[in-house]
């Protein structure tokens, strides 16, 4: 039998190499955990006798899942929402159960199969879809806003499917007991933790915070979250139930942010375990031979999904695009139903020939989300005869706004950033046209006055009906990266010479959009730096005007001179996506293969790293030139990825 620390060690290391793979081709990585689960479990490779270690640690990754979706609950959201929540939401996850226990039970697999396979198939991805809604800019549109709604609702249903679920194997009478018995229990359980637990917790964790530990906080944090749900699972309840109870508790105190970046390495990594060993159910040979039943599985799934959502949104007022839209984005499955896949595995409720086809089902749907997404306007546009007018009435309100202003800025987004620019320009006398898909901000500005039209303007046709073909300049107020890539894309199709400025929060956004076109890029880090720095030298008694010089040549010189940081051990480590520039000094001793050499000779641009600086007998020269040549006990400051700045280093050393 393999004991648990091999376990652990194939799982981490097929884990790294296939997550590795499916993060680099932007797949979401869940399906790279349940492929490793598939190949390293029973029904192919066979890698391990026994799994029943691996599940025993896959638990603690619901629990930790459970945390952080009671950490995310907010009654206030709640409650601002609770029409989308209460109504769309149930009305998608009560409605997706019934028709689907309705076909099972047709079928004459019976009404309790039905109710579980409902259940398992109800669920959408929370992780990839409301990604796919940042990324387009859509978390503030109507279809963004019922999405959000049933997801938000779906988190807070998988808690008493978790209780129910595995009730659904005992008889008819002791299903009863056990299930009012297990209510009775959870309304205890909540009503205590929202009479008297916010307090508590709140003390506790002031009490636990004046140690000034983080050791000390992150074990308190362990505690808490391990501590009630070994508390619910005490009570006859879920660990799952005690661990979203433990997240609710926190959530409304103020060291929410500071508990949620603790605790995710430890969910991520024992969640992705859970996904592995959810992939060890998965018998390929088996859904080989059932293809034809998986694919009307999944084609049963995003059909029924989608009519159930799209007609709740539908009945509850929505217009017809926004109602195809809701029903696109959700008709996929989503994790939520592997976790509930996991309370039935064991219990006989369904075959292991439809658990099979249920899990293939559930994988591909996934895997087509992103893609659907990606066509729900096209197939809006095709078959909904009354989105083309809605459409139309958008851009034609957009025109009006533009059409007899010549010279105006267009400001695309007018959040925070976006105001402010506006009453800068309205003092200077600039015309602006301001797009936003937030409606109720732009009913409110509207109705002060400003120039602001709903509009998505990452769309090529929002913008020429901005009038960016007469405009001065378009300026991307909105942080979204991608979003704003795509802004000048279309800029740059519709008017090449238009001045372009856009926002960055970073360096490396900075790079991004720069490279895509963008004749300005103000980095909120660096325009922060800036502003202490100006501040503090004005103060000590510099001469304002060199202090102004100073400010203009560095944005003249694109902040080179404030590109890269020195890092520390307190620095969060960064992810392969996120490789920063930073500085790294470097000691040239005696002996060393670049004692002699020129910058120019050791040709470190080669490798993608600069020379930053150069300390010489304690004094530092800036941006030293290809024709300094090193001598034995320089400081090279050198200014790379971390990667490149290895190679660099042992350039400098050992010459290779």
């Amino acid at each position: 039998m393999v004991n648990t620390l091999e376990l652990v060690l194939v799982l981490l290391a097929a884990a790294v190499l296939v997550v590795g793979l499916f993060r680099s081709v932007n797949l979401p990585p869940v399906l790279g955990y349940l492929l490793v689960g598939a190949a390293v479990g029973p029904h192919a490779l066979d890698l391990m006798e026994d799994s029943g270690s691996a599940r025993h640690l896959a638990e603690f990754g619901v629990v930790f899942l459970m945390f952080s979706i009671g950490l995310e609950f907010s009654l206030p959201r709640l409650f601002a929402m609770k029409h989308i929540v209460f109504g769309l939401g149930a009305a998608q996850v009560f409605g997706s159960i019934a028709l689907t226990t309705l076909i099972v039970w047709a079928l004459g697999l019976g009404l309790l199969p039905g109710f579980a396979l409902g259940s398992i198939l109800a669920m959408s991805s929370t992780a990839i879809l409301s990604k796919l809604l940042a990324d387009r800019l859509e978390l503030e549109s109507r279809h963004g806003r019922e999405t959000i709604g049933v997801l938000l609702f779906q988190d807070i249903a998988v808690v008493p499917l978790l209780i129910l679920i595995p009730a659904l194997s005992q008889s008819g009478d002791a299903l009863v007991s056990t299930l009012l018995l297990a209510a009775a229990k959870a309304a205890v359980m909540l009503a205590l933790v929202l009479v008297y637990g916010q307090r508590l917790m709140r003390a506790w964790f002031t009490l636990v915070a004046r140690r000034r530990s983080g050791e000390l906080f992150m074990l308190n944090v362990l505690l808490i979250t391990l501590g009630l749900a070994w508390l619910s699972e005490l009570a006859g309840l879920s660990l799952a139930l005690g661990a979203f109870l433990a997240g609710m508790l926190i959530s409304e105190t103020e060291y929410r942010y500071q508990v949620e970046e603790d605790i995710k390495p430890f969910r991520d990594v024992l969640l992705g375990l859970f996904f592995v060993t959810v992939g060890m159910f998965l018998d390929v040979g088996e859904i080989v031979l059932n293809l034809p039943a998986v694919l009307g599985m999944v084609g049963l799934l995003l059909a029924l999904k989608f009519v159930v959502a799209a007609g709740a949104s539908r009945a509850l007022g929505a217009t017809p695009g926004t109602a195809m839209r809701t029903g696109l984005w959700l008709c996929a499955g989503g994790e939520f139903g592997f976790v509930l896949i996991s309370q039935i595995d064991g219990l006989e409720l369904i075959s292991p020939v439809l658990m099979q086809v249920t899990v293939a089902a559930l994988v591909l749907s996934m895997l087509l989300a992103p893609l659907i997404v990606q066509v729900s306007d096209k197939l809006v546009m095709r078959f909904v005869a009354s989105e083309w007018l809605l459409r139309s009435m958008e851009l034609t309100r957009v025109a009006a706004q533009s059409m007899n202003t010549t010279g105006h800025i267009v400001i695309c987004g007018y959040g925070r950033s976006g105001q402010h620019l506006a009453r800068f320009l309205g003092e200077e006398s600039v015309d602006y046209v301001a797009l936003d898909l937030d409606p109720e901000r732009v009913r409110e500005a509207r109705s002060a006055g400003e120039t602001v039209v709903y509009g998505d303007a990452a769309r090529h046709e929002t913008l020429q009906a901005a009038g960016v073909a007469r405009a001065s300049a378009v300026v991307v107020s909105f942080s979204g990266v991608e979003a704003a890539l795509r802004v000048i894309h279309h800029v740059r199709a519709i008017r090449p010479e238009l001045p372009v400025i856009a926002r960055a929060l970073d360096e490396h956004e900075l790079t991004k959009l720069s490279e895509a076109g963008a004749d300005e890029v103000v980095t909120e880090a660096f325009e922060g730096s800036i502003m202490l720095a100006s501040h503090a030298l004005a103060l000590i008694g510099v001469p304002i005007n060199r202090v102004v010089r100073r400010v203009r040549a560095i944005r003249g010189e694109r902040y080179a001179l404030m590109r890269g940081i020195f890092h520390g051990a307190t620095d969060a480590p960064e992810g392969p996506d996120m490789q920063q520039l930073r500085l790294h000094s470097v000691t040239v001793p005696a002996g060393a293969k670049a004692v002699g050499a020129t910058i120019g000779e050791l040709n470190l641009a080669a490798i993608e790293v600069s020379v930053s600086a150069v300390r010489r007998r304690n004094i530092r020269g800036l941006s030293p030139g290809p024709e300094t040549r090193i001598v034995a006990g320089d400081v090279m400051v050198l200014l790379g990825a971390p990667a490149n700045l290895e190679l660099a280093e042992q350039r400098l050393l050992q010459g290779r």
